[in-house]
């Protein structure tokens, strides 16, 4: 393909990708996907540059473009270059008119910049939430020690025990090591809030949301196998994924309940007053999470948001009668802003007066609030909130 071609075919995969954040539809990486599916003619140098600009475009753009070339142009204030494939070619875009507008630069859509500064996030800190995401993994260590994974360029990563960096462009579902379930894929910030469960062999928890369980296999593993987890989500198609990973990691410990959406207490009645530890790993914006999801910042709403928090405070009201008496509750929201978060269990605190907050002691992090706090910026992790609840006796 020809540089104009690429930056034409950049355009084309920006319009699909703002038409779906507007309407709901799929995320970038799986528009992209299909896209290069559709066009086999495309090379990997070609599929390569194209993503490259799809992604620069929509990190460079705070609100919702017009339309992709307007996204495009505005990368080309960033990159001068680029403007000579906007050259009228049969495969490539129209020339730029002297009166054409970009889309704007920034972080955010405005409304989300001032909630975020409200939050605490100055403007170094909302720049980091853009940034390129590293590979992370978690070594499992009921199958391996960090010292005998040896993954070409793999750095051990100072704040977690089982946490190693790889090259960005490592295929990890390739390596021997992925294959025998001595790794997995997991952020180093999504390892540091699991150690804030404490788990240890012989406890019994609840994984309030799993999903498709990578806190719930970090959970085992901190519990050598030895214990009892229950995963839960309202999610089949994510829950159902936990097992076979569960299989391959040696994890054996794990049971999977399927909840049906507001009437999780009834069908978690026997578990009442059981658990030594219940995990919320709460659905959330994902604010913390946009340098892997930059699009996600276009599809989130006031009213939106507002629906997330009123499903947290839900979740964590469902948590509180399966905690023991001195057993604990822990909060985790990949967000960093203080509506589902700090305020958040604040607002526990509020619902469940007799209820102590644990400090917390992370190998990173920042107190903020009755939790802790993790960012791109400064722990060089996805971005965290976490708070542990420890119900009294």
């Amino acid at each position: 393909m020809t540089p104009a071609a690429r930056t034409q075919a950049a355009i084309e995969l920006l319009d699909r990708i703002i038409a779906a954040a507007h309407q709901g539809g799929a995320a970038a990486d799986t528009l992209i996907a299909r896209w290069f599916v559709e066009r086999r003619y495309a090379g990997s140098k070609d599929r390569r540059a194209i993503r490259t600009l799809v992604y620069d475009a929509i990190r460079l753009c705070g609100e919702p473009p017009a339309n992709g070339r307007a996204a495009v142009l505005a990368l080309v204030r960033e990159k001068p270059e680029l403007a000579a494939t906007f050259d009228g070619s049969h495969y490539g875009p129209a020339r730029i008119a002297h009166d054409e507008r970009a889309a704007s630069a920034g972080v955010a859509p405005g409304w989300l910049v001032a909630a975020l500064a409200a939050s605490g996030l100055d403007a170094i800190e909302r720049a980091g939430l853009l940034g390129r995401a590293p590979l992370d993994i978690r070594v499992n260590r009921l199958k391996a020690s960090r010292a005998e994974i040896d993954v070409v360029g793999a750095e051990p990563i100072a704040t977690v025990p089982d946490g190693l960096r790889l090259p960005p462009d490592t295929n990890v579902e390739q390596l021997p090591e992925y294959q025998a379930g001595k790794i997995e894929v997991q952020d180093a910030g999504s390892q540091l809030v699991t150690l804030a469960a404490g788990a240890a062999p012989g406890i019994h928890v609840i994984d309030l949301c799993a999903g498709a369980g990578g806190k719930t296999l970090a959970l085992a593993a901190a519990m050598a196998n030895q214990g009892s987890i229950l995963a839960c989500d309202v999610d089949r198609s994510r829950l159902s994924r936990l097992r076979p990973r569960a299989e391959r990691a040696g994890v054996t410990i794990i049971e999977t309940r399927l909840l049906d959406p507001q009437s999780e207490a009834e069908q978690l009645a026997e578990h009442r007053e059981r658990a030594d530890v219940v995990l919320v790993d709460a659905p959330c914006s994902g604010t913390g999470t946009w340098r892997r999801n930059p699009e996600a910042r276009w599809r989130l709403t006031p009213e939106r948001l507002a629906r997330f928090a009123a499903a947290q405070r839900h979740v964590l009201d469902v948590a509180v009668p399966l905690v023991r008496p001195g057993g604990s509750l822990v909060y985790v929201v990949c967000s960093l802003l203080d509506a589902e978060g700090r305020d958040q269990v604040a607002a526990f605190h509020d619902r469940h007066a007799t209820w102590e907050s644990s400090a917390l002691a992370l190998p990173a992090g920042t107190p903020h609030g009755s939790g802790m706090r993790l960012t791109p910026a400064s722990d060089a992790t996805d971005g965290f909130f976490v708070a542990k609840m420890i119900r009294p006796c």
